[in-house]
């Protein structure tokens, strides 16, 4: 089993949650976060909203309205070893934009779950 993190746009998620219903994966954990990446969040607000507008900004306005920390949507799901191309695949469909905050995901491994109900464990946990 693996474990795929995605870090997306606020505004992106009703699309995400749909194509990932759509697609079979209809299980997953949503929480606010904060953050930014190596631009530390130059664009500000509107870009967050439009990142085209980062484009046509000039740099003492980027400046101008740097801010440090970009929110964000953290996605969390778990899916068995076959169907993370799946997943990543259609995270990446309902979020890429080319521009700059279009997200990150990540893939890490599981080495168990447990239901806390019914104490069952690996792919019976999760079915």
């Amino acid at each position: 089993m693996k474990e795929i993190m995605a870090f997306i746009r606020r505004h992106q998620v009703p699309a995400t949650k749909k194509a990932l219903e759509d697609a079979g994966f209809p299980a997953l954990t949503i929480q606010s976060v904060e953050g930014r990446g190596k631009q530390y969040g130059i664009g500000g607000w509107a870009a967050e909203i439009d990142p085209a507008l980062t484009a046509v900004m000039s740099p003492a306005h980027a400046m101008e309205s740097r801010i440090n920390w970009i929110p964000k949507r953290m996605l969390t799901l778990v899916v068995q070893d076959d169907e993370v191309e799946k997943a990543v695949t259609t995270i990446i469909k309902a979020n890429q934009t080319g521009h700059t905050g279009d997200g990150k995901i990540f893939v890490n491994p599981l080495n168990d779950v447990i239901r806390v109900r019914t104490n069952e464990s690996g792919l019976e946990a999760v079915t």
